[in-house]
């Protein structure tokens, strides 16, 4: 028995939600939106594509590989309406490709040779931030209904959501992970800190004047350095204890 419309879109969204838990997949959720986008909107084919961190679009998933083809050349091309969509930030619908054949002239041609004679392209956005363009192409003139476009426009909003969920969650680990390895670091340094003082008999805030110099006169990064001496590599030198000293302690008179 064929889903029903509703039904249909219910679980669109409901897949759509699910881009909030940690192990979304995001490349498994586009291509999904796709074929929801054909199965609800009752268009024959769908692509997305995104925006990576330099603002260049990529093709992210398609729900045929003719729609995959003409992002593909679209891109290439550098024209066509989803490129138009992600620039501008607004909806390109029903643009009939004969019609548009001066506007997207290559586009137009490509496309009508695989069969589509009408285009939809619908921003990927949130407020003012737009990351990628959502394409439909058919293969019929009939146009995009006002409300098949606001269903379109949901899914596209409700995907952008997650997928810009999904980056914050990514750039939050990448927050933590550089956190951990900073307080790794410092764990290191401390530890060297105390080897240094204890074999040269020296207080830490030298140990760790020593540390740092002999990082910076051969190009080490001292968390490497003090890990080393930590794990019992040989020490800086006595002379660069003496030096270290000096350079604590202020010249008589100043």
């Amino acid at each position: 028995m064929a889903m029903s419309r509703e039904k249909a879109l219910t679980e669109a969204f409901v897949e759509a939600a699910d881009t909030l838990v940690d192990d979304f997949d995001v490349i498994d959720f586009l291509h999904t939106l796709a074929e929801r986008c054909v199965q609800l909107l009752g268009v024959d084919a769908a692509g997305l594509m995104l925006a990576d961190h330099r603002g260049t679009l990529r093709a992210s998933a398609a729900s045929s590989e003719n729609a995959r083809l003409m992002e593909l050349f679209e891109l290439q091309a550098d024209t066509g309406p989803c490129v138009d969509c992600y620039r501008g930030a607004v909806a390109v619908v029903n643009a009939d490709l004969d019609a548009n054949a001066e506007r997207w002239p290559r586009f137009a041609e490509a496309a009508g040779a695989l069969g589509f004679v009408s285009v939809h392209a619908l921003p990927l956005r949130l407020r003012e931030r737009v990351i990628g363009a959502l394409n439909l192409f058919c293969s019929s003139p009939e146009p995009l209904g006002e409300e098949d476009v606001r269903v379109g426009q949901a899914l596209a909003d409700v995907a952008t959501i997650g997928i810009l969920a999904q980056r914050s969650l990514e750039q939050a680990d990448l927050v933590t992970t550089q956190l951990q390895t900073a307080l790794n670091s410092r764990i290191s340094i401390e530890q060297a800190k105390g080897v240094i003082a204890e074999r040269h008999r020296i207080k830490l805030d030298e140990a760790f004047t020593i540390l740092r110099r002999h990082a910076r006169d051969n190009n080490l990064r001292m968390s490497d350095l003090a890990r080393d001496v930590a794990n019992g590599s040989p020490l800086p030198t006595r002379d660069e204890t003496l030096a270290a000293r000096s350079a604590e302690s202020p010249e008589p008179g100043l």
